[in-house]
């Protein structure tokens, strides 16, 4: 059985691994989704997966590879939302949000504008 014993180094990846799904669980356990908190959600995990593949000193690179390919994925993702007329609407109609999280985001202003002409078409 000493064979499949795992390495210190092996360990070292589960416990980073172990504190990252905590983290993702953590944060996906609060509230209570809705369609409007998906690209705000996406974009906090995009700035956590950037920040996390970029700190050498307390993730493993196997962890680091792990979290670019994760990137990716998300990435392909998000670029489907952008052809969906129904995240930007919900972004536009939730209080909290409105358009003001297209200007905090840094969204084009031809983005807002296309955002604003799909809720008025999908209104009328």
């Amino acid at each position: 059985l000493r064979a499949y014993e795992l390495s210190e180094r092996e360990w070292e990846i589960l416990g980073q691994l172990r504190d990252i799904l905590k983290d993702a669980t953590t944060f996906f356990s609060q509230g209570s989704p809705n369609l409007a908190k998906v690209i705000p959600a996406m974009d906090i995990i995009d700035t956590t997966l950037t920040n996390q593949i970029r700190d050498e000193e307390n993730f493993d690179s196997a962890i680091r590879t792990s979290l670019a390919r994760a990137k990716k994925v998300l990435n392909h993702y998000y670029k489907l939302s952008d052809m969906s007329a129904t995240y930007r609407i919900a972004l536009m109609l939730h209080p909290s949000y409105k358009d003001q999280y297209f200007k905090d985001a840094g969204w084009p202003k031809s983005w807002m504008q296309s955002a604003r002409e799909m809720l008025q078409e999908e209104f009328d």
